[in-house]
């Protein structure tokens, strides 16, 4: 992957004219040297992209996000939940309840905790999840196609490094 040439950043605040970005780029060279404006705008393209099909079954990220938790972790509480996607637990009552009304949640006595709900999908949203992953796998592969698999791993683990 070619390395992009990095700029300094200007003293005016009219647009700068780079050779390989025409006279309309703005100079964003500092931001560009945040890790936190280059995620969140990885972020926000991947996500425009996978929005499409959540958007088709009346899903946002964040609800994938707990259906996926859950396909992969049953019996987990929505306490576990709020951890591990980093949801509030007043949100998570009310995506919870949203996904439970859609026939998409088994909510089930936790075997050790007799104050806790054990999560699960329903066989209709355990394979509305199946779908949903295979489809964002393949989108994924579309937004990150610039990447060797070795970047990407590279580039999962750093970020991983930034939040965990």
């Amino acid at each position: 992957m070619a390395a992009r040439a990095r700029r300094e950043p200007a003293l005016a605040t009219a647009a700068v004219e780079t050779a390989d970005n025409g006279p309309d780029r703005l100079d964003t060279s500092f931001l560009e040297s945040l890790v936190g404006y280059n995620a969140r705008r990885a972020a926000l393209h991947a996500i425009a992209i996978d929005m499409e099909v959540f958007a088709a079954h009346q899903l946002r990220v964040v609800d994938f996000s707990v259906l996926s938790v859950l396909l992969h972790n049953p019996g987990t509480t929505s306490r576990q939940l709020c951890q591990a996607l980093g949801v509030l637990p007043p949100n998570m009552v009310t995506l919870l309840a949203a996904l439970d009304r859609r026939g998409l949640l088994d909510r089930r006595p936790h075997p050790t905790d007799g104050r806790a709900v054990a999560l699960h999908l329903s066989a209709a949203g355990a394979r509305l999840t199946r779908q949903l992953e295979k489809a964002v796998a393949a989108l994924e592969s579309r937004v990150a196609g610039r990447l060797s698999a070795e970047e990407r791993r590279t580039l999962h683990a750093l970020l991983q490094r930034v939040y965990l």
